[in-house]
């Protein structure tokens, strides 16, 4: 038993930070209410976390590199924990967001470390078995997120979903400090801390930008700055890393038409699978009259089918063509989505979602076990451990991107479906006031009116959401069908000899950066 508990202490960690990314989905609602927040107010909770872990991922594992990857991730343990703590006491939307934004550079610190922990920790079968641990529960993180934030919200409040996460840190860092050795590049170079600035920024110019437009409008002089601030820092971080001797992103991964596939992939298939869940769940609730646990047991087929069929992917399609698995996962997650929007109609519940949520569960699970795999074997084994990073880096940005794009869609939707009468009421709706709305309407035909036209509106918000969400799944499939060529004579998609492009297993990389895709957000 003693020799998994370095498994344990990484799985503790990544299942926290994983569950993190969802739990707050169920309950936007009650945070709403609770601190009078707005739409824009909401979307920050959820993106500036997935944003705080894009931005840094690749840096805290040059960071653990060097420092020491046990460090760095009891650093993160601590950091989230407090985070967690100052959350959970957050007063206002503006704190609220400033310390979820410190969980985030506290989850990629220890989401940075935890497949180089269980390399240096393990060798031959027994770092199989862990790999296989550590991806199952990531991939149950998923799928405990919604409950375990339901379940937390309706009987404790919303402050418990930040208040659980304290006890786990600190057994976390109990059996982290008792059986993880420490471990380090002895070669690792120096930090590139204008490579993170430059992409820092940029990326979060073009998320507040999306988020803000809705209120601003495209043409507006605010959002055509914030995005021309977005390309000037993303023209900048390219000038970096060409002139930099330790770049944090090595631009020539992107000569291979395969790496570029499967970050395109990445973007995509977080964007479009995962990115509307806030938005149903704010319907299930505040137009639905569902509870919090209610709300998540809905999202459950989605995680669900993502779980087995990428199980059973693993073995069934083992040496299969990627652009066939991934293409055919994105394939169909773009399905999914197109499903939900042709099903959802006025007046329709929650089980018009369940056939499109587990197609589109399904495409993730088809998806997911190859697209790491594919990554790494797309370039030199010296580029995997950065490869395996960038792919997470990707799949963050994708979730943060995905939540203000769609909530621009969203609540452009809301607006469509009141009419010119009601435009009024979007913000409200938007923000989870639809109960109130309703409780404060006259009991009678004006009630059975407004509750109609609410109705409506949600109808037209989501059926916009679910067509967006679905092209974006469907470009990513036409990219990586086009880009990702089969070489003549090969296996697999991947350059012969640098690893399994078709999800085989992946040789641990040696760098901190080198973290899997779970089945997840």
């Amino acid at each position: 038993m003693r020799k998994w508990l370095p498994l344990i202490a990484v799985c503790l960690g990544a299942f926290m930070l994983l569950v993190d990314v969802t739990i707050v989905t169920v309950a936007l609602p009650d945070m709403s209410a609770d601190m009078h927040t707005g739409f824009a107010g909401l979307q920050w909770v959820m993106d500036v976390y997935a944003l705080a872990l894009a931005a840094l991922l690749l840096g805290a594992g040059s960071l653990a590199d060097r420092l020491g990857r046990r460090r760095v991730y009891l650093g993160g343990l601590a950091l989230f924990a407090a985070a967690s703590l100052a959350c959970g006491l957050a007063t206002g939307p503006g704190a609220l967001i400033a310390f979820r934004a410190v969980q985030g550079i506290g989850g990629a610190a220890m989401f940075a470390t935890t497949m180089a922990l269980l390399s240096g920790a393990y060798q031959g079968r027994d770092r199989g078995v862990a790999f296989g641990v550590w991806g199952a529960v990531n991939g149950a993180a998923a799928a405990a997120g919604p409950i375990v934030g339901g379940l937390l919200t309706e009987q404790f409040g919303w402050r418990w979903i930040f208040f659980i996460n304290l006890p786990v840190c600190a057994l976390a860092v109990w059996v982290t400090l008792k059986a993880v050795a420490e471990s380090r590049d002895p070669h690792a170079k120096g930090l590139d801390l204008p490579g993170m600035a430059t992409f820092t920024a940029g990326a979060a110019a073009v998320t507040y930008a999306m988020i803000r437009v809705g209120e601003n409008g495209w043409t507006s002089p605010a959002t055509l700055g914030l995005f021309g601030l977005s390309a000037a820092a993303f023209a900048a971080f390219v000038l970096v890393e060409l002139r930099s001797t330790h770049p944090m992103l090595d631009l020539s991964l992107f000569r291979s038409r395969t790496f570029v596939a499967v970050m395109a992939a990445g973007l995509l298939l977080s964007g479009s699978a995962f990115s509307y869940l806030m938005y149903v769940s704010l319907w299930l609730q505040s137009a639905e009259g569902m509870g919090p646990v209610g709300a998540g047991l809905v999202l459950v087929p989605l995680s669900a089918a993502a779980f087995v069929v990428s199980a059973v992917a693993g073995r069934l399609l083992h040496g299969a063509p990627a652009r066939l698995t991934i293409g055919g996962g994105l394939l169909l997650i773009g399905v999914g989505a197109l499903l939900q929007a042709w099903m959802l109609d006025a007046g329709d519940g929650w089980s018009a979602l369940v056939p499109g949520l587990l197609v589109t569960g399904a495409g993730v699970g088809a998806a997911t076990p190859a697209l790491a795999a594919t990554a790494m074997g797309a370039v030199a084994p010296a580029r995997a451990g950065m490869a395996g990073g960038a792919l997470n880096t990707a799949r963050q940005l994708g979730t943060a991107l995905g939540i203000a794009v769609l909530g621009a869609v969203f609540h452009a939707g809301l607006r469509s479906g009141l009419g010119q009468g009601g435009r009024e009421l979007s913000e409200p709706l938007a923000s989870g006031g639809a109960g109130q709305l309703l409780a404060a309407a006259p009991a009678g035909d004006a009630r059975e009116a407004l509750a109609g036209l609410v109705d409506a509106a949600f109808a037209s918000g989501l059926r916009e959401t679910f067509v967006v969400s679905g092209a974006m799944g469907l470009a990513g499939a036409l990219a990586v069908l086009l880009l990702i060529r089969r070489p003549a004579g090969a296996a697999s998609d991947g350059a012969p000899g640098r690893g399994s492009a078709a999800g085989g297993p992946v040789p641990a990389a040696r760098t901190g950066s080198a973290t899997a895709p779970a089945v997840r957000p």
